[in-house]
């Protein structure tokens, strides 16, 4: 019994360390397909892109970034040549300003990203909209305004891009997508249906682009501390203006912006960064649909209480 037990422990250690081994193996390859990569980052301004920006940059990334305001990302940029870095950085950061809500835009920046790089090695679909409103008050021009910016705006930057990938069989695709893209809360109708498609798009993207060897991720975070909810539209367009108490309680943009480089570095398909709750809900929505869906109703009728009162 004795000699049983000491090879099963004899075994048990020396899977740990070879496990151990695989890691760190994997880590040391993982720093080299960052390292002098063309990163592509939308909605660089602020938020989780901003930190993105900070994160891929102080791994050694050649940073190409993206967003309306050319103060901002110019203000990015001196941020980020000023960060005290273990390494030196060779590469300054290139920006590229446009609205991701005008298609054409979008083709006359993705020529000019690869005029400035020559390539892109990953691209970061980060920027978006949020929304805050009721289905009945809703203009339908809120809801294509909402699905230009968070769906169309990624996918014509992506099918820009992604014929220089394909031509020289390397390249990676990740997007941020949201909880919100495998499950719908009330007065979040156009947001949701925003990150739906965004989900199912580009995991028909991950599917036909694997012959290429081109890797797609797509990234779902829960709540972030950011101005996301503050910067939201309503129904009518208005802004809404207000930091939700589960937005100002969110995970913080770096842990999240550390997320997404390790699951960029390890090249993972599909990412849920969430807590237990969102987490058991998207579970919930699977196997037992049904008592998803009275939590839901339950949902809505207490949220809406305050608005007809």
């Amino acid at each position: 019994m004795d000699t049983t037990n000491g090879t099963i422990i004899t075994l048990l250690l020396g899977s740990i360390g070879l496990y151990s081994l695989y890691k760190l193996l994997q880590k040391l390859r993982s720093g080299d397909y960052v390292r002098g990569a063309v990163v592509v980052i939308t909605g660089a301004t602020s938020g989780l892109g901003k930190e993105c920006a900070k994160v891929f940059y102080a791994v050694g990334a050649h940073l190409v970034l993206c967003g309306r305001s050319k103060e901002k990302l110019e203000e990015l940029v001196e941020e980020l040549t000023q960060m005290q870095l273990k390494t030196t950085q060779p590469h300054k950061p290139h920006i590229v300003i446009f609205d991701l809500s005008d298609v054409e835009a979008v083709k006359l920046a993705a020529k000019e990203i690869l005029q400035l790089t020559g390539r892109v090695d990953i691209l970061i679909n980060n920027a978006g909209i949020s929304y805050r409103g009721t289905i009945l008050d809703t203009k339908i021009s809120v809801d294509k305004m909402i699905m230009d910016t968070n769906y169309f705006g990624p996918v014509a930057l992506t099918k820009a891009l992604i014929p220089s990938m394909i031509k020289k069989r390397r390249g990676h695709v990740v997007v941020i997508s949201s909880v919100q893209g495998k499950i719908s809360i009330p007065f979040r109708s156009a947001y949701s249906a925003s990150k739906h498609a965004t989900q199912a798009f580009f995991d028909c993207l991950r599917a036909e682009m694997a012959s290429y060897e081109i890797e797609v991720t797509v990234i779902s975070p829960g709540y972030i501390k950011t101005n996301l909810s503050l910067n939201a539209v309503t129904g009518d367009g208005s802004n809404y203006g207000v930091m939700d108490k589960n937005t100002a309680e969110g995970r913080m943009p770096e842990e999240v912006a550390q997320t997404i480089l390790q699951s960029v570095n390890e090249k993972r398909k599909d990412v849920l960064v969430a807590g237990l709750l969102p987490t058991l809900a998207v579970y919930l929505r699977t196997l037992t649909p049904t008592i998803f869906f009275s939590i839901m109703a339950a949902r809505a009728k207490k949220e809406a209480k305050p608005k007809s009162s």
